[in-house]
């Protein structure tokens, strides 16, 4: 468990390039020694080093790779021929795998791409569990391709740079959000609204059925903004809201939302935005360093559960895609700006 939290957590004090260089200094310097306590401690930095490469992300460039294949050449100088051919394959497919993954990102037709058909489809064409069931596989695309260490580096300093997979899925939840809010204020009938509202009050429950609290949290923030809130809805629906509230409640830190997610199996889509609180409450609230210059490891490990509970989550939903309701979303792109949603509030309730 000690590795699994320092994998997570390195990059915080030491980054890849300067943790790879140190572990095949340590193997160079202990691989030809003859004392068997020592020749363990190169197998140790060996082992570790294949770790760490299995676990790299967005670093993964050609510069690293030559860096690495130093050691295969090393390696079959020593006449370690097997594992000069396991270190090899490893950072090929590594190195690989992360280029396949930049095209697709490129080139891949996303499940929110699909075009809207001619036949025009509204909300309130499907059934509220379908809605539910194709949100989910718009946030679990996105947050499957999320890299554990993505997290850690935003909370530290937001670079959205280092964190691509993480701010796609940030604007996701935003876009959704601005797109809920239209589609109920671009109704002038105070009767549609309504029925949109309800409907977005449905779709919340189904939503909470699939453990998808990132969706969740996007509809809740859309009915409980401003532009929306401010109208008149009928009494029974303004107080499911309220009930239906309560999950996302933040007296005393989220306890009911925590509670929940505790008490759920994956799959489940958690709302990364407390997840990312709760690590900039940590990285600001202790030191990254003792006073004599040791790492505070105590911060890592704190670091290290928060994150291992999202991993654990990352799991497919076996739902079939609904060509219909995805273009009809069509990646909420169709959607009004904060500040023209609260000026059409004002003219629907001046």
């Amino acid at each position: 468990m000690y590795q699994e939290a320092f994998l997570t957590t390195y990059r915080t004090f030491i980054s890849s390039k300067e943790l790879i260089q140190k572990l095949l200094q340590r193997y160079t310097r202990f691989s030809r020694a003859k004392d068997p306590k020592r020749k363990k401690l190169s197998k140790n930095a060996f082992s570790l080093l294949i770790r760490v490469v299995d676990e790299l992300c967005t670093e993964m460039d050609e510069t690293l790779v030559q860096l690495l294949m130093q050691l295969v050449f090393q390696l079959l100088c020593d006449g370690e021929l097997m594992l000069a051919k396991i270190f090899r394959e490893k950072v090929l497919e590594k190195f690989h795998h992360h280029q396949q993954r930049k095209e697709r990102s490129r080139h891949v037709k996303l499940l929110s791409s699909y075009q809207l058909s001619t036949k025009s489809h509204t909300l309130l064409d499907f059934k509220p569990e379908q809605v539910a069931e194709q949100m989910t596989l718009l946030d679990a695309e996105l947050f499957l391709t999320i890299e554990i260490p993505e997290v850690l580096i935003y909370s530290k300093n937001q670079s959205e740079e280092h964190s691509p997979h993480l701010t796609k899925f940030t604007a996701h939840f935003n876009k959704m959000s601005y797109w809920c809010c239209t589609r109920i204020l671009e109704n002038e009938d105070p009767k549609e609204r309504e029925k949109y509202y309800v409907r977005f009050l449905k779709i919340m429950k189904h939503l909470r059925k699939l453990s998808n609290f990132n969706s969740y949290l996007a509809v809740l923030s859309a009915l409980n903004s401003s532009p929306i809130s401010r109208l008149e809805w009928q009494k029974q629906n303004s107080e499911a809201l309220q009930e239906l509230s309560m999950l996302i409640d933040s007296s005393c830190s989220f306890r009911a939302y925590r509670q929940a997610l505790a008490e759920t199996s994956p799959p489940c889509i958690p709302y990364i935005g407390i997840i990312l609180q709760d690590l900039t409450f940590i990285h600001i609230g202790n030191p990254d360093n003792f006073a004599d210059g040791n790492i505070n490891f105590a911060k890592r490990w704190q670091q290290f559960h928060i994150l291992d509970s999202m991993r654990r989550f990352k799991m497919n939903y076996n739902f079939k895609e609904n060509p219909k309701i995805l273009a009809m979303f069509n990646n909420f792109e169709d959607y009004i700006c904060e500040e023209s949603l609260w000026q059409i509030s004002k003219v629907l309730k001046p």
